[in-house]
């Protein structure tokens, strides 16, 4: 699987591109940013991170969705040039904390995050997006969308059949030819609509995506503490999302490029993004899944689908054509992306042999999950939130310090 043809590469990349889309673009939706820069902050801060991480770890970067209150009130009461200077200092928290992380030593941070706590958080991650991933499927107040449904349903079984399928190419591409057979589906049920894509322009950025671009970002106190303290809060998921991918690919990236190296590239990245006028950005557990589906976890093809980002923040209406892509499909992708995330967690859990007979354990996990899944979001200060998958995970940090290791605590 690792020795595959340049083409081949180039047709995973797509998949990768398919998988983090409507995510990426989605947060400057919500947030009143341009997603065409957006795209293109994705795809520079995917190469920069590649290149802060010795070109090891198969992640791909986009918008993070924790920022997305903070952005849209600075957005609304300052102006881009103040959520510029916002996100830019969110950046330089990143790279504050790599470096808290790489004088204190890796094995320092290591020791918070044993499977105890991991295999819950993983699991978390997963769970907590199914919500989101049904009702992309069509799924509200107890009821399905006929429609939405049958789309769905078929996207996921092509998924399944493609996976069982013994020696075949197609078992390395099944997002992406699921994603055509779905889109092509909602076309013969009336599901898209091509006036977008007739609208379009062909070439370049939109007079909006150009002004944002060069526009010179503001340092403002208020920018400034709404946005950037989120970037601690975030360093939790960060750990999580990196144990993940981890997990995946069955590497320690704890160990080889090190956190210290993955919070840089993050912070860089985040830099930049703000710089350009895009959302602050965070690894991405929907690429994560396409991993654990393909088993293929060539960095290359990450650093492919980056190119391929930047290409599509320059052409309009491939990106529109995109855009037009019926939720349903996408979510029917997401059940089974979100739920390998979830059993990646599972999978984290038997490999360490725990025995759960022991109350420790258990506290810790049944902690993780109850106050991950069922917490939303907290506001601790103002615009600044604290997410449930964060207060989990500091739960499930300071229980595995405090309770005793040598014995049942029951």
């Amino acid at each position: 699987m690792n020795n595959l043809s340049t083409k081949a590469k180039l047709v995973l990349g797509v998949q990768h591109v398919l998988a983090m889309f409507g995510a990426t673009v989605l947060v400057p939706f919500l947030t009143g940013l341009n997603p065409s820069v957006a795209l293109l902050s994705a795809g520079i801060g995917t190469l920069l991170f590649h290149l802060c991480t010795k070109g090891i770890v198969p992640v791909f970067l986009g918008s993070s969705f924790a920022f997305i209150g903070a952005l849209a009130l600075v957005l609304k009461d300052s102006g881009i040039a103040a959520v510029k200077g916002g996100v830019i200092s969110a950046g330089f928290v990143y790279i504050f904390m790599s470096l808290m992380v790489k004088v204190f030593g890796v094995d320092r941070i290591k020791s918070f995050f044993p499977p105890v706590v991991v295999g819950p958080i993983i699991m978390v991650i997963g769970l907590r997006l199914s919500p989101v991933a049904l009702s992309m499927a069509g799924y509200s107040n107890g009821h399905f969308d006929l429609k939405s449904l049958i789309v769905a349903a078929i996207v996921i079984c092509c998924m399944v059949s493609i996976s069982i399928l013994e020696k075949s190419f197609f078992r390395l591409v099944p997002i992406l030819i699921s994603v055509i057979v779905g889109y092509a589906t909602a076309a013969a049920l009336g599901m898209v609509d091509y006036a977008p894509i007739a609208h379009a322009q062909w070439i370049g950025f939109s007079s909006s995506a150009l002004k944002d671009l060069l526009t010179v970002p503001q340092f403002t106190i208020t920018s400034i503490l709404a946005i950037a303290p989120i970037a601690l809060v975030v360093f939790i998921e960060h750990i999580g999302d990196i144990t993940t991918n981890g997990a995946v690919v069955g590497k320690d990236f704890f160990k080889n490029p090190g956190i210290s190296r993955t919070l840089l590239g993050d912070g860089v990245a985040t830099v930049v993004a703000g710089f350009l006028g895009g959302p602050a950005n965070t690894t991405y557990g929907e690429n994560t899944g396409v991993l654990a589906v393909t088993k293929v976890y060539d960095p290359a093809i990450l650093r492919i689908a980056a190119c391929y980002a930047i290409v599509l923040s320059f052409i309009g209406k491939f990106g529109v054509i995109l855009q037009t892509i019926p939720t349903p499909v996408m979510g029917g992708i997401s059940i089974i992306l979100f739920g390998m995330i979830a059993s990646v967690g599972v999978r984290t859990l038997i490999d360490a042999n725990l025995d759960f007979s022991h109350s420790r354990n258990l506290l810790i996990a049944s902690l993780i999950f109850v106050l991950g899944i069922a917490i939303d979001n907290i506001v601790i200060w103002k615009t600044v939130s604290l997410s449930g998958l964060a207060i989990a995970a500091l739960i499930g940090v300071v229980l595995n310090k405090i309770l005793p290791r040598d014995q049942d605590t029951k």
